[in-house]
Parts: structure tokens; C-alpha cells; sequence
């Protein structure tokens, strides 16, 4: 790991993604229990409504099971928040089942952090849950990632 890139999880820690640059993340399920130990600083939630209120801070986008978010631009911005945020706090991102959308998400901050889109999913399914990224159109916007919008 070079540069100064603070341990904000545990890296052993389930749901805990190391992405290349040392910028710890963890994914969730937020239908499962919190897990035990430190609470997340900031996170993204991913859901098709509006979560219950936490005690840290937190963002919602609207994104609905198995399908994608609505704005690209938004999802982009905030993604680029959490990766900048995971610098230097604990940064989390969970949809209902910690796969899909999540998985999505995750592989989106694998690009940010210098993974090839191509390979972010494979990068994040190695490294987070075998199972995560669910839909080819999942796929097929983690791939288009660093596109520009026209």
C-alpha cells in the first residue's frame, strides 16, 4: 500500500473491500443485522425507498432492486464522494441484500480507484462476494463507468 491511506475497518472484517489503493470500504446487507464493532462515518444507501434514519451520515439514491439508478450523474457524484471520503473514514454502501446493487456500486469505486472497467466486477466479486454484481445491465453499467455522459 504507498501513500497515507488510513485503516478505517478492519480489513479482515466481513463485507470489508480493499481496493487497490488501500481505501478500505464495506458492503452490506442492510437487511441483516449491524454488524458488531465500529459504525460507519458516511454511507451510501441503495434502495428502491428511503431508508430508516442512523446515527452517522448517510445518503440515499433512490435505486431499485435488480435495475439501475435513474440519474447517472448522481450516482456518479456520490460515488466519487464515498471514494474520496474512504480515505480517511469509514465508508459504507448497502442495498437490502449486499449483492447487486451494492456489488454494483462497489465495483463503480474499483474503477474510481484505478481498476480497469473491464475487470472491476471481476475485481470486486475476488475481493467482496462471489455473487455480487447480479444483472448483465449491472454489468454493463459498471463497464460504462468512466464513460463521460453525452
Amino acid at each position: 500500500m504507498s501513500g497515507p491511506v488510513a485503516a478505517t475497518w478492519d480489513p479482515g472484517a466481513a463485507g470489508v473491500l480493499r481496493l487497490p489503493s488501500g481505501r478500505l470500504v464495506r458492503g452490506r446487507a442492510l437487511r441483516r443485522p449491524l454488524p458488531a464493532g465500529p459504525l460507519p462515518e458516511f454511507a451510501l444507501y441503495l434502495l428502491g425507498r428511503q431508508p430508516p434514519r442512523v446515527d452517522w451520515e448517510a445518503r440515499w439514491l433512490h435505486w431499485p432492486d435488480f435495475r439501475l439508478p435513474a440519474d447517472r450523474a448522481v450516482i456518479a457524484e456520490a460515488l466519487q464522494e464515498a471514494w474520496s471520503r474512504a480515505a480517511t473514514q469509514r465508508v459504507e454502501l448497502a442495498c437490502s441484500g449486499g449483492r447487486g446493487r451494492t456489488g454494483t456500486a462497489l465495483a463503480c469505486l474499483a474503477v474510481l480507484d484505478g481498476v480497469p472497467a473491464d475487470r472491476a466486477v471481476a475485481y470486486v466479486r475476488a475481493h467482496y462476494a462471489t455473487g455480487a454484481v447480479e444483472t448483465p445491465w449491472q454489468r454493463t453499467f459498471v463497464r460504462r463507468f468512466d464513460e463521460r455522459p453525452s
